[in-house]
């Protein structure tokens, strides 16, 4: 085992738990926001159960994971961006809570907790699928193009689990608006995807007959 890799991935798992628990609870003014602690649940469990599969099965594949510094200067303001639209979704969930605004019956969170996990686990196919997968926009050396099983359906499966994760995130916490801000997410992702076919068209050998074969981005027949 790699120590120091398990060390900082242990070291930023807990530093997520905290800052994500600090976003939802502080706003909330309270403990007893039980949607709050359903969705750390939901998040981190299954989080840390996949880092350690990775850490024992595919050690390189978490170091890409966790590196998520971006030299794409484009990229780098999607992710502030994003960084921004979280942020803004986690704490207005808390005073949504705090003041019941709109809250959305206890039948439709549990129903998006469901659609949460169906969606990790989709995205946990993509990784096993494609090992090169990092966080940040780059051609990796010896890198080749991934046209079977979902990436076959569609060019990025992983936007399109992690785009329905996100959306389910805001109605986890009972927050309808905390979702229409989470739709701020969409042109954000729309434009990081038009960035990073293009870096994939420049550095990528087959990426542009691939992109004639697998005609759809993220869900099939739409987009």
């Amino acid at each position: 085992m790699d120590k120091n890799l398990f060390i900082q991935a242990i070291g930023k798992f807990l530093l997520g738990v905290v800052i994500l628990g600090l976003l939802i609870f502080l706003p909330a003014g309270s403990l007893s926001y039980w949607q709050g602690w359903l969705f750390m649940g939901i998040l981190f469990v299954p989080m840390f159960v996949a880092g350690l599969v990775m850490m024992a099965k595919n050690p390189e594949l978490l170091r890409k994971r966790l590196n998520a510094k971006e030299e794409e200067k484009e990229q780098k303001h999607v992710v502030a961006l994003s960084g921004l639209v979280f942020i803004a979704v986690f704490l207005v969930a808390g005073f949504n809570w705090r003041y019941q605004w709109i809250l959305l019956p206890d039948w439709a969170v549990w129903v998006s907790a469901l659609l949460f996990l169906a969606c990790y686990l989709l995205y946990a196919e993509v990784l096993r699928e494609n090992t090169y997968l990092s966080r940040t926009i780059e051609v990796q050396e010896n890198q080749k193009v991934i046209d079977t099983g979902l990436y076959g359906i569609v060019r990025h499966p992983m936007y399109s689990a992690t785009t329905l994760l996100f959306l389910s995130m805001p109605l986890v916490l009972a927050s309808p608006i905390s979702f229409a801000i989470m739709l701020l997410y969409i042109p954000l992702i729309a434009k990081r995807i038009r960035n990073e076919e293009k870096v994939l068209e420049e550095g990528l050998a087959g990426y542009k007959e691939y992109k004639t074969r697998v005609k759809y981005k993220v869900i099939p027949f739409i987009w």
